[in-house]
């Protein structure tokens, strides 16, 4: 079977996809209109091809015409990549430009799956965006969804029914170190997310600051300190250092910057209690993460979190409430017994719905089952 996926060469969720399909036996190709910055795909002998559509489009001068025109070359040199590689399938990650790209190509069999903003954002901008969306699902023979919930919004532009590939973790490598070195009578809570307005760490840091405020009146947690770990990069870096320093909380606070994704592992390793307090959220892989090292999870109310949490799975706080958040964190800071129980929850649930395994067998599933109707 061959597969060509139209995607975001530099994602991980790309590479995750392309690396799990081609070690399943899938004779997978690539075409982006993103350029790569490594080697990765070679290494993984899968082939690549690349159109950098938003360079192409930075040398026209007309306003507007400029972006017709790099899609329009953009669908010239995937029916090129087509007609050389004569996939079995084709399939397009995220209903924006690599969705429409490859709508516009005409290629049947096509399978489009929505990844988030592509559904609960971009349609919402214009009129265009959202009929561009609707054309795009039309035009696909199945229409996959990461959740659920992700499924039931894509469901407002088309009557499909819309598959679910869970973009799960690899439950063999996020596993806590249980040797991993402690600092003695500290708990550390943490985060992995893009710093951004959309995914909360200015709730995250105030909600942290408030539950040190309880830690310190409370007589019975004498002698425990509490640390704030946070992993990312984003444009919103500099205001959240300087809301830690009015918090009073510089020393207290700590931004690590971006961690490999192999390394994440490592990070949680060395956490308490993981926090996620974004303000959208369409399905949370940074918490199935935290789940899978079997750290205890507090998030917000978005429905991506909400989702994965259900039946006490980790602990769901309404959102932009920095008080409920703070609350919830010190209950778990005083009880070790209700993280270790979390834990567990946490990681049962993973182990049920998103083990990176099983959501491979579930694609490819998906691409025997669209080959078998095309016969």
């Amino acid at each position: 079977m061959k597969v060509l996926l139209v995607s975001d060469a530099g994602s991980i969720h790309t590479r995750r996809w392309a690396s799990s399909l081609k070690d399943a036996g899938v004779d997978v190709v690539l075409f982006s209109i993103t350029p790569v910055e490594d080697d990765f795909y070679g290494r993984k002998d899968i082939r690549t091809y690349v159109f950098d559509l938003f360079r192409y489009k930075k040398k026209k001068k007309i306003p507007g015409l400029g972006s017709l025109a790099s899609h329009v070359c953009a669908v010239r040199e995937l029916k090129k990549v087509l007609r050389e590689e004569c996939p079995d399938i084709l399939h397009a990650h995220y209903a924006t430009s690599y969705g429409l790209i490859a709508a516009l190509s005409g290629y049947r069999p096509f399978i489009l799956s929505v990844w988030g903003s592509d559904v609960y954002e971009f349609p919402k901008q214009s009129v265009l965006n959202g009929l561009a969306v609707k054309f795009m699902m039309k035009k696909a023979d199945r229409v996959l969804s990461t959740s659920r919930v992700m499924a039931a919004e894509a469901s407002r532009y088309c009557s499909k029914d819309i598959g679910i590939t869970p973009f799960g973790v690899d439950t063999e490598l996020f596993v806590k170190d249980s040797g991993h070195v402690r600092e003695a009578g500290c708990l550390v809570f943490g985060t992995v997310k893009t710093l951004s307005h959309k995914y909360g760490i200015d709730l995250l840091i105030k909600a942290f600051a408030a539950m040190r405020k309880m830690l310190e009146d409370d007589a019975a947690m004498k002698g425990i300190s509490a640390r704030l770990v946070i992993a990312g990069k984003g444009p919103d870096r500099d205001a959240l250092v300087k809301l830690a320093d009015d918090l009073g909380m510089a020393e207290s606070v700590e931004f690590i910057g971006a961690v490999d994704h192999e390394m994440i592992p490592e990070l949680y390793s060395g956490i308490d209690v993981a926090v996620f307090l974004s303000r959208s959220e369409s399905f949370g892989v940074s918490a199935v993460e935290a789940m899978s090292c079997s750290v205890p999870v507090i998030a917000s109310d978005a429905v991506g979190f909400r989702e994965i949490l259900d039946d006490g799975a980790g602990i769901i706080v309404p959102g932009e409430d920095v008080r409920a958040a703070a609350r919830e964190m010190y209950r778990l800071a005083k009880d070790p017994g209700a993280r270790e129980s979390l834990a567990g929850k946490g990681r049962r649930r993973v182990e049920e719905r998103y083990d990176w395994k099983t959501n491979v067998e579930m694609m490819m599933e998906e691409y025997e089952n669209i080959l078998r109707t095309r016969l």
